[in-house]
């Protein structure tokens, strides 16, 4: 949204909108980086799935469209074929689940996962056991590479909320805690929300601003950036804040449960049970002692067609397989339907397969709360409206990052000509480029830290992590270190030859490059995988686009406002406004 005009350099002591430009200013700033950084981190969110199999180039690289046609067994044949192997392996599994390629292309195998009892933590780490499956002959995949550990999609958009590194102690008092990373990003969504409020306000010309960009104008080309990016994303940014508040609604205000429920975890569990009767239905019974034959999963698989007709099947999990007490629940896929977070279930006694029920459904409260954070979320959204979501997010970050850079446009103006600025001011000036831009730089580099560390690295995906931050930090330094108009112009250049050339490095690591996702015989073809490296590249043509401007702009132009008036040196370009 736009920034405040000058006539709001008086604070609050003004007309009701010059107030609320003060404050539509001042709250857009002061958490600005790590709304930034949640931006950036959390938009590649909405296809974490697809990034995730770009970061294991060993699974295997059957698409959708070879399964459908490649694929000559039903679903109910292919999850007998996957039982029965898994549950001759062992009866001792706790847990039993089968899964199938979804048809948004994040997975594409046919996959069970066995996992027995553990009561310690040493115990966790070998009590579970992944199967594969070739969906084409039904036999269970060996021999198969090691699957290199990776923080993959998920990283990413753990990091958006959760931070990294940020302790997980809690903030307690008495019996209510909240631990720091979701107290910080309360705190920024809540200025966050504001901001844009009082940005609307603010805005005189809303409609105007779809159609304004006015370049090589200095500060005037930032702001009409800043207002573009705004008023695009808007509807997007309005959802997508509110939404993210209500996500931790009860740890912001536990008054709310406090005096009902009490504040203790084991208290409080009772509020969510109530509050989504879907898991509260199908919560796990304990085990008998009594051995019992499974049901077989075709069976129960018929029944839940039944219900909910030819839907595709999501995953099938057996609780206690093999006891008395077993239970089944199926997943089946319902994208499309905001609030009913794209799978429906049921449950089915696990040794006759009788249909036990299904969720009774959340409450009023509950599916009101369902349907916000599925739109946070974006699970409901098919490819198109994901896209849709992860270009809005893009110019979320844009219009964070332009506001910084109008910020320092502004109060630049406002330096006599020949002076230098304070250094204070410098320092935050300069940081601007390490933050905007060198945080994008180490996104970069987190896909490059993927293909280059050592497969089988200890703690690798933890190192894939350290490898983005170390190059966030020397970006800062490097701004710090350098005059801002060179660092913009340089940083700019290396997130081109980070981003561009990573479909480069695919080729020379991996054999699921362009030259196979794109340019092999069709059904071969992989758009998913491709995506990862398209999308990259045209990050990298879209940095180099702005280093070559920066290289042949005035040396001011990122923060020289339209009445400044600078020396012209005897190449012709204007000196850098110090």
């Amino acid at each position: 949204m736009s920034a405040a005009p000058d006539a709001a350099r008086g604070g609050h002591h003004g007309t009701f909108r010059q107030s609320m430009a003060w404050m539509h200013t001042w709250t857009g700033l002061v958490l600005s980086v790590v709304l930034y950084f949640m931006f950036v981190t959390g938009t590649p969110g909405y296809f974490t799935g697809q990034i995730t199999r770009w970061m294991e180039p060993e699974r295997g690289k059957l698409t959708a469209s070879v399964l459908a046609a490649a694929v000559p067994h039903s679903p109910e044949a292919m999850a007998d074929a996957a039982y029965g192997h898994v549950f001759s392996e062992s009866r001792e599994w706790k847990v039993m689940t089968f899964g199938w390629p979804t048809r948004d292309g994040a997975s594409h195998d046919f996959f069970a996962i066995g996992e027995r009892h553990a009561s310690t933590k040493e115990e966790e780490k070998t009590a579970s056991k992944e199967f594969r499956f070739d969906p084409r002959t039904l036999a269970a995949q060996t021999g198969k590479p090691v699957v290199r550990e990776t923080g993959g999609g998920g990283a990413l958009y753990v990091m958006h909320y959760a931070l990294h590194y940020f302790p997980e102690d809690s903030i307690r008092i008495g019996d209510y805690s909240i631990g720091w990373p979701t107290l910080i990003v309360g705190v920024a969504t809540m200025f966050m929300l504001i901001a844009l409020v009082t940005g609307i306000v603010v805005h005189k010309k809303i409609f105007a601003d779809f159609f304004t960009l006015r370049t090589g104008k200095g500060q005037r080309s930032w702001l009409d950036a800043h207002n573009l990016a705004s008023v695009l994303a808007l509807p997007f940014m309005v959802v997508i804040t509110y939404s993210g508040l209500i996500f931790y609604t009860y740890q912001y205000m536990p008054l709310v449960k406090g005096p009902v429920y009490g504040f203790s975890d084991d208290t409080a569990s009772q509020l969510d049970k109530e509050r989504d009767l879907s898991w509260a239905t199908l919560s796990e019974p304990g085990r008998s002692g009594r051995a019992a034959v499974p049901v077989r999963p075709s069976v129960v698989i018929a029944k839940a067609r039944e219900t909910f007709g030819s839907e595709p099947l999501a995953q099938i999990q057996y609780q206690n397989p093999g006891d008395a007490n077993a239970r089944i629940q199926v997943w089946m896929q319902r994208p499309g339907e905001v609030g009913a977070d794209t799978l429906q279930t049921l449950l089915f006694d696990g040794v006759t397969g009788e249909l036990l029920g299904k969720p009774a459904g959340a409450d009023a409260a509950g599916a009101f709360a369902n349907i916000v954070i599925a739109l946070h979320v974006g699970a409901f959204a098919g490819p198109v409206l994901r896209w849709l979501y992860f270009v809005t997010g893009a110019l979320g970050a844009a219009m964070i990052a332009t506001g910084l850079v109008l910020w320092s446009a502004k109060r630049r103006r406002r330096n006599k000509p020949g002076t230098r600025a304070d250094l204070g001011f410098e320092l935050v000036d300069r940081s601007n480029v390490g933050i905007i831009c060198g945080l994008l730089i180490a996104v970069g580099v987190y896909f490059w830290a993927n293909r280059l560390l050592p497969v089988g690295m200890s703690e690798r995906a933890a190192w894939e992590i350290h490898c983005l931050f170390i190059a966030w930090g020397l970006a800062l330094l490097h701004a710090i270190a350098r005059p801002s108009a060179r660092a913009w112009t340089e940083q700019f250049a290396l997130a081109a030859l980070v981003f561009g050339l990573l479909p480069v490095l695919n080729v020379a690591t991996t054999d699921i490059h362009l030259g196979h996702t794109l340019f092999v015989a069709a059904g071969d073809q992989d758009l998913t995988l491709a995506s990862v490296d398209l999308v990259a590249l045209g990050i990298g043509l879209i940095f180099g686009f702005l280093a070559w401007r920066r290289s042949v702009r005035p040396a001011n132009a990122i923060t020289a406002g339209p009445k400044q008036a600078a020396p012209v040196s005897g190449t012709g370009r204007l000196e850098e406004a110090k």
